[in-house]
């Protein structure tokens, strides 16, 4: 009896602290932005700085840092300035009232070495008539892999913005917030209602 009491205490011993050891790896997996407010950081994502993000936007927006400026610190006010992955890409879009959204691009992500192609679409519901065409630089939050892009993402409802000239909407599912922000001649502010949905393949109907 003295035996076996010996040897259950001895695993009791050795179990405490690999029990503790696994507590901070699952609140680190469940560390993701609640619905309401601003997400989280987590300290495990390798993230763009700010530096990183004004200097690959302007570039690809063709827009200066001040300009650019102005509508990230909206976005980093809301959801942070530690995005995982930006989406620089171009899309076409037109509606009388509600239309649909096309786009293509290419995801980065500080861990993977090359940038994943991807296409989006969904529709689009906006203050004014006419189509245009519009480069596209999206601000990806808690995202851990390209693989976890392809799903729909709803737009978070009156989170449409135009700063500066430029415009800035919100998606969001399960943890991942999506920050567009678009510029092009011709540029349509869409009411953020609807969504965008990601795939590997272009899609005649995108729905």
């Amino acid at each position: 009896m003295e035996r076996r009491q010996f040897l259950l205490a001895g695993v009791a011993a050795t179990a405490t602290p690999l029990i503790a050891g696994l507590a901070p790896r699952i609140a680190a997996a469940q560390d993701y932005p609640t619905e309401k407010g601003r997400p989280a950081q987590n300290t495990e994502y390798r993230y763009y700085t700010r530096e990183e993000i004004l200097s690959a936007g302007s570039d690809f927006l063709g827009v200066t840092v001040e300009a650019l400026g102005g509508a990230l610190e909206k976005i980093f006010a809301d959801y942070g300035d530690h995005p995982t992955a930006y989406i620089a890409g171009t899309e076409v879009s037109g509606a009388v009232g509600m239309g649909l959204r096309y786009g293509k691009g290419n995801l980065f992500m500080k861990d993977i070495a090359e940038p994943t192609h991807m296409f989006w679409g969904g529709p689009s519901i906006g203050f004014d008539t006419g189509a245009n065409a519009s480069r596209v630089f999206t601000l990806v939050y808690n995202l851990r892999e390209p693989i976890f892009m392809y799903r729909r993402f709803p737009g978070v409802e009156g989170s449409a913005y135009f700063i500066g000239g430029l415009g800035i909407t919100y998606q969001r599912a399960e943890g991942i917030v999506l920050a567009p922000i678009r510029a092009g001649v011709g540029f349509r502010l869409g009411a953020s209602v609807g969504y965008m949905s990601f795939s590997k393949k272009r899609r005649v109907i995108p729905l």
